[in-house]
């Protein structure tokens, strides 16, 4: 059956579910650990000032992204040999380990030094999991799709990602208004961290029983070449224009997702709550629009969506954090956050389904890791670290508005390169290039 074949729709409907748990896995525990950055700041590094404690959080938020490309080089090749579905089993566990040493983890106060080493250690297997996690299950997601709902298919792989956010922000919210200060310091803080660890078993169980989509023919190959080796060498262009791309959807999404909470609670002086709903706004979005922007990229191409929702988000930025910086309250913070998650919703899906379209099968999850890895390794880990680290030394609440502009107008040139296959059979001959 190739990538082409109609599959049976109790197969694409379990691919979904399959490839929705591991990634609102994986989005639910950095989003939870994004929205505790000040608690585990207090609890981790209590040694230095407020503004070090968040940044160095931030930065252990970051350094896991240091592990991604590493992970999308060896869970990719492993997905292109042995399978999608056993690499996405491996990456599920390897997440589950990541959010028990969290969740386990003492504190500084109990043994010093050594756990803010162990949050740090969490951190880099989450990283190297979910280098390897994205690609496997994009991949496996588009070759359960026809050429006429590719885009529709690889949605779900963004729609997991909000609805990840969606669940982490609904947990620590109820966690903050229903616990104590101190209890939710003492001991609440770990609950998220445990229920991630408890959901992974079941991600597990149902991607066992996945139907694989790499027959054994396109996974051997010849032994004498590394898949890394082949996705560089035959199509480094594509790798190098993907991954200047993919820069303005990611720094976006982390900007907007991740540091979006932390800024209107310190830059802003708004209440946690406020700030945590802001949050379950963007999941809300993203999980509900996905589905239907990858059916209109099936419609209308994905170049096409991608140029005018980022020159959208470019026109919108600064004029959206002005607005929030000379008014902050809780209405305005809820409407440019559904603008900007509307914007990054519009420009993400067409480009995450763009990737695994533009690499043959025997090399379509090495060179989609290694594109997404690298580009979020980069530039998306460590958007909420620069933010707060700009904030801090230009003295300017807009610090941010400039920075997620500059990316965003940076990403618009790797369009130029890149070939849109939206419609066409990625499994043919000579279906592959870089040229636009």
């Amino acid at each position: 059956m190739t990538a082409s074949s109609p599959r049976a729709p109790i197969s694409r409907r379990r691919t979904i579910v399959a490839t929705t748990i591991g990634n609102a896995l994986e989005f639910f525990d950095f989003t939870v650990y994004g929205f505790l950055a000040l608690t585990i700041g207090k609890l981790f590094f209590p040694t230095f000032s407020g503004y070090g404690q968040l940044l160095l959080t931030v930065a252990s938020f970051g350094v896991g992204f240091i592990m991604r490309p590493l992970g999308g080089i060896v869970i990719g090749a492993y997905a292109d040999r042995a399978g999608r579905k056993k690499a996405m089993t491996l990456t599920i566990f390897l997440m589950a380990l990541g959010c028990a040493l969290i969740a386990f983890a003492p504190t500084y106060a109990q043994i010093g030094v050594a756990a803010p080493l162990l949050i740090v250690l969490a951190r880099l297997i989450q990283g190297f999991s979910a280098g390897g996690e994205v690609g496997a299950s994009t991949t496996l997601l588009v070759e359960h799709a026809t050429p006429a709902d590719r885009g529709y298919m690889a949605s779900w792989q963004f729609a997991s990602q909000g609805l990840g956010i969606l669940l982490g922000a609904v947990v620590v919210g109820l966690l903050s208004a229903t616990l104590t200060p101190s209890a939710m310091e003492s001991w609440g803080w770990r609950l998220p961290f445990v229920l991630g660890l408890a959901i992974a078993p079941v991600g597990m169980y149902i991607r066992r029983h996945l139907e694989e989509s790499l027959d054994e023919r396109t996974a051997t190959g010849s032994p004498e070449k590394s898949r890394l080796a082949e996705v560089c060498g035959e199509h480094g262009g594509t790798v190098l224009a993907a991954i200047l791309t993919i820069v303005g959807g990611t720094v976006a999404a982390y900007v907007v997702t991740f540091y979006m909470p932390t800024y209107a609670i310190r830059e802003l002086g708004l209440p946690p709550p406020v700030a945590l709903f802001g949050a379950v706004l963007t999941g809300l979005i993203s999980f509900a629009l996905a589905p239907l922007v990858g059916r209109w990229s099936d419609r209308v191409g994905r170049k096409r969506l991608i140029v005018w929702s980022r020159v959208a988000m470019a026109v919108a930025i600064y004029p959206c954090f002005l607005w929030l910086t000379s008014a902050p309250s809780p209405a305005v913070l809820y409407v440019v956050v559904s603008l900007l998650s509307v914007g990054l919703v519009v420009q993400t899906v067409p480009g995450i389904t763009m990737l695994p379209e533009m690499f043959p099968k025997r090399v379509r999850a090495s060179g989609m890791s290694l594109v997404y890895s690298v580009g979020v390794a980069l530039f998306g880990g460590f958007s909420p670290f620069i933010s707060t680290w700009l904030v801090n030394a230009t003295a300017s609440k807009l610090a941010p508005a400039w920075y997620l502009l500059v990316m965003t107008l940076v990403s618009l040139l790797g369009l130029l390169w890149l070939k849109d296959h939206t419609g066409q059979d990625i499994d043919a001959v000579g279906a592959h290039g870089a040229a636009a």
